[in-house]
């Protein structure tokens, strides 16, 4: 894979930076470029043909700061040709009613924009050994998350072996539409 891939993400308290992180170690080196959503537009995402954004899902089903500042941003992006992957952080237990409904904010705020709904959505994640009572991640048929669902709170030592899987899963996904 010679693609270079865009990894834009909010980070209040590091987990989803530290997850940039280990997503980027799981490719080439300078295959994957990190992007804190703090410091680089949104727009800077459309220089890529590979996306992947990352977000954490706050309290009540809230939106991470980083992203809340930029959400109006997503409706101008132009990423229709674009191939898109998510990952989100979140925890099951402490907010099991809310677990990774920023996750789907996201890909619901994506697939409503006409430069973004066309874009080809690759990574979704089983929701298989997750805990929690609802969320606004899940696909209608409610057997994916529509990206990696982390949880650092509850699931921390699982973490890395995910992270790991989604990522040979996005290679898999992204050599097939080559």
């Amino acid at each position: 894979m010679t693609q270079r891939i865009g990894l834009f993400y909010g980070s209040t308290t590091c987990y989803s930076e530290i997850a940039a992180e280990k997503i980027q170690a799981q490719f080439a080196p300078g295959v994957v470029e990190l992007h804190n959503i703090k410091d680089v537009p949104l727009a800077a995402s459309e220089d890529y043909e590979v996306i992947i954004f990352g977000l954490s899902t706050w309290d009540f089903g809230e939106i991470q700061e980083d992203w809340e500042s930029h959400w109006s941003d997503i409706s101008s992006l132009q990423l229709g040709t674009k191939i898109v992957a998510l990952y989100g952080m979140g925890d099951q237990v402490g907010y099991t009613d809310w677990f990774q409904d920023a996750l789907g904010m996201l890909h619901d705020e994506l697939a409503s924009h006409s430069g973004t709904r066309n874009c080809i959505r690759i990574g979704f994640w089983p929701n298989q050994g997750y805990d929690f009572a609802a969320s606004k991640a899940l696909t209608e048929d409610r057997q994916f998350f529509v990206g990696l669902a982390l949880d650092e709170d509850s699931q921390y030592e699982l973490s890395d072996q995910r992270i790991a899987d989604w990522c040979a899963q996005l290679r898999a996904e992204l050599a097939q539409l080559q």
